[in-house]
């Protein structure tokens, strides 16, 4: 049993109905189809071990055998379970529409059995692959209940879609990684590769570098995992490890106490990457072959749209049938709901939304293979400077591309021109603390305020275009280039422990002219140095922002932020640009 402290124990609660409670998926009344509801329990092989699966099997009246319709599966978010909001839902709003729905706890949490192992396809999807079975006829439920009315395309395949957000998310490429059955994917706000989403290293050409330890996201979620008594007492004896790794697969318990000891010794980092990826999509996405549509959350420091970015292209490549939507809500930005006209989950809105449209539609076209089904563009986001909820999403054939490019002026301004530059140096130095704000990371969940970002003088440096003469839109992933001298981080960075290389964080602001700052989304892209003697270039996360006629744009390179880990030690660092050296910022821009 877990001994933490009763604050923690409050946090794990109080973190796993804030998790659920964004994803839940109910009917609209027009939806009015009835159905009937039976529990199921089925008892899987995964990791090794054999555990039970709690699942709850939704059938809409008038379907048998004779009329079989085709079907939807769906799990929970992290921390969540089969009974709330976030999964029991799904299973009501497709069976109203039509469809059978197996909703079911995920491994580790709710009611059913085995470790928390964190999508690993091995595990989870080989899990959820033997649900596929029975929804196929190929086994039993453990009391015997069988399906023969699900449509088939070929004996023992059924047709079958998958959604879910977040953990739920993640779970539907792992499975059609090791299952072709699948015929359709909804993954909705989820990670591409969790060595990037909880340890990120924004840093263009750091492959095997670690990153920045993401430590509010991941303690939390690390809490939630090993408080697991706390939310479901009398706990299936699969779902306990060990003393000191109670309900994670042990490399899972591994990476996090890494990650939090602030030390990357060479073989400890390479077993830390070697998990993160082998668990993660980036690792097996060339094995999925189902239809995808990716929605990703532009409110969302935990999987930023870079993630479903780096899914999409990898699976648009291989030739697997992707397209990808941009929606405003993500597991940040507090408890306040979807935008006007957005999906909102707990409503079900599917028919009067935007994205529930889409969703309903990729269902059409590739469960009830209703060939005339327009399933979309290949690229849609949502924008919240247009008031018309009709109009609030733009679409496009493909991801805007970096068409403007700005440069960095030793007199900290942000110019157009090369010729306008202006040579100078500035510099900056980390304190022991951190002294610059980002955001709480679990404010929004816990339903908390949040205080305004900031930067403490001297941490930083920053540039700043002049007003803008129109309104600019920028869509997708700004990227920036610079020059960074250190000699303390260049005496440090070879030590055998890559903690000692110098860390940053860059970050845009939108300033007004009343010089109101606006961080946008609150995102940040931290960087471990791979090597500071050489020119650095750093993707930032990817964003839907306008900035209005006389606004300006700023860019910040700033020494620490209080959500990530920091530098070891005092780095004083200076950049210098001019005319022959100058670094660049270019942004992917829309319209005109």
């Amino acid at each position: 049993m877990s001994r933490r402290a009763p604050r923690s124990r409050a946090l794990a609660l109080a973190l796993g109905a804030a998790l659920a409670a964004p994803l839940a998926l109910t009917p609209p009344a027009t939806a009015a189809a009835s159905y009937s509801v039976t529990p199921l329990k089925f008892t899987v092989q995964a990791g090794g071990r054999a555990c039970t699966v709690d699942a709850d099997l939704y059938r809409p009246t008038g379907v048998d055998r004779d009329h079989p319709a085709p079907a939807v599966l769906g799990t929970n978010g992290f921390g969540g379970s089969k009974s709330d909001g976030s999964t029991d839902t799904i299973g009501k709003a497709f069976a109203q529409r039509g469809y059978v729905s197996l909703v079911y706890s995920g491994l580790g949490f709710g009611r059913s059995g085995c470790l928390i192992s964190l999508d690993d396809p091995d595990i989870d999807g080989a899990a959820a692959a033997q649900l596929v079975d029975f929804l196929g006829g190929k086994r039993a439920a453990d009391d015997g209940t069988t399906a023969d009315f699900v449509t088939l395309d070929a004996p023992g395949d059924p047709r079958v879609g998958m959604i879910g957000g977040s953990y739920g998310g993640a779970v539907q490429l792992a499975t059609a990684a090791v299952d072709h059955r699948l015929d359709a994917l909804v993954p909705m706000i989820t990670w591409n590769d969790l060595a990037y989403s909880l340890d990120p290293n924004n840093a263009v050409g750091g492959a095997g570098v670690p990153g920045v330890f993401k430590w509010q996201w991941t303690n939390g979620f690390y809490l939630m995992g090993e408080g697991q008594p706390l939310l479901q007492p009398s706990l299936d004896p699969s779902r306990i490890n060990s003393l000191t790794c109670l309900h994670f697969v042990t490399q899972a318990c591994r990476t996090v106490h890494t990650l939090n000891s602030g030390s990357y010794p060479a073989d400890r980092t390479a077993e830390l990457l070697a998990f993160a990826h082998r668990v993660s999509p980036v690792s097996y996405l060339h094995r999925v072959k189902a239809p995808t549509l990716l929605v990703q959350g532009q409110a969302d420091t935990l999987f930023n749209l870079n993630e479903a970015t780096a899914t999409y292209r990898t699976l648009a490549a291989q030739g697997t049938p992707v397209k990808m939507i941009w929606q405003s809500w993500g597991h940040s930005g507090g408890l306040t709901g979807p935008a006007t006209g957005e999906l909102d989950l707990a409503r079900g809105n599917l028919e009067t939304s935007y994205v529930g449209r889409r969703v309903l539609a990729w269902f059409d076209r590739h469960l009830r293979k209703r060939t005339h089904a327009d399933t979309g563009p290949a690229f849609a986001y949502y924008r919240d400077w247009i008031t018309d909820p009709d109009r609030t999403y733009a679409t496009a054939d493909r991801l805007p591309a970096l068409s403007r490019t700005l440069y960095l002026s030793g007199d900290g301004t942000l110019v157009d021109d090369r010729a306008e530059l202006v040579r100078g140096s500035r510099g900056y130095a980390n304190w022991p603390i951190p002294t610059s704000h980002s955001e709480n990371s679990l404010a929004g969940l816990l339903g908390v305020p949040d205080s305004s970002p900031r930067d403490t003088k001297g941490t930083y440096v920053d540039w700043t275009s002049a007003p803008l003469e129109r309104p600019l839109d920028v869509v997708g992933a700004p990227r920036a280039t610079l020059k960074v001298r250190s000699p303390e981080a260049e005496r440090t960075q070879n030590s055998g422990d890559a903690a000692d290389k110098l860390v940053l964080f860059a970050k845009l602001y939108d300033v007004a002219p009343d010089g109101t700052r606006t961080l946008v989304r609150r995102l940040v892209a931290p960087v471990r140095v791979p090597d500071v003697t050489k020119s650095l270039t750093v993707t930032l996360p990817g964003i839907v922002h306008r900035y209005e006629t006389g606004h300006r744009l700023r860019f910040v390179i700033a020494a620490s932020d209080d959500a990530y880990f920091g530098n070891r030690g005092i780095k004083p660092v200076t950049v210098v640009s001019g005319p022959r050296e100058t670094g660049v910022l270019r942004l992917p821009v829309t319209g005109p």
